[in-house]
């Protein structure tokens, strides 16, 4: 009987021992670091050197991911040496992949007040208050945006 179960405990064991992680290791292999996460954490203290780089491997990983692509639209925004172009280009892909993606709206109307095209950024406030209403944050920050480019004739946060 004792040799039947030391038989059956061997068995059961080599299965285990070879899903065990590389280096003989019982732990399992590290989960990969949330790269959005990074990237927003940078974003926060206007690294965008850093946040580039955290999205750009965001990216390969997650390729249809409308939070990656709106955050690079964002990224190529916000710092300094300004790229509407790509901007648009990855707004424009963030609402491909999710049309009511709110953030999207709220940042390309945003950067459609920085390229002076206000009448674009209000067809974005007219989806916005269709998608969540005149209550929702991105909406209201969009709304104030709008408006202070009208009394102002530059958006809030351009380098103009």
């Amino acid at each position: 009987m004792k040799i039947a179960l030391a038989l059956a405990v061997a068995v059961l064991s080599v299965p285990l021992a070879s899903q065990a992680a590389p280096g003989g290791d019982d732990l399992p292999a590290p989960a990969q670091p949330d790269r959005v996460a990074a990237a927003r954490q940078a974003l926060e203290s206007r690294d965008y050197k850093r946040a580039m780089s955290e999205l750009s491997l965001a990216l390969r990983e997650q390729p249809r991911n409308a939070d990656v692509h709106n955050l690079l639209g964002y990224t190529y925004r916000m710092q300094p040496q300004r790229n509407l172009p790509k901007s648009f280009e990855h707004y424009n892909t963030a609402l491909g992949i999710d049309p009511n993606h709110r953030a999207t709206m709220e940042y390309m109307g945003q950067a459609y007040l920085m390229d002076n095209k206000p009448r674009e950024a209000e067809r974005l406030l007219t989806r916005l208050e269709a998608v969540c209403g005149k209550a929702c944050n991105e909406y209201r920050m969009l709304e104030h945006a709008i408006s202070s480019f009208k009394q102002s004739g530059k958006a809030p946060g351009s380098y103009q």
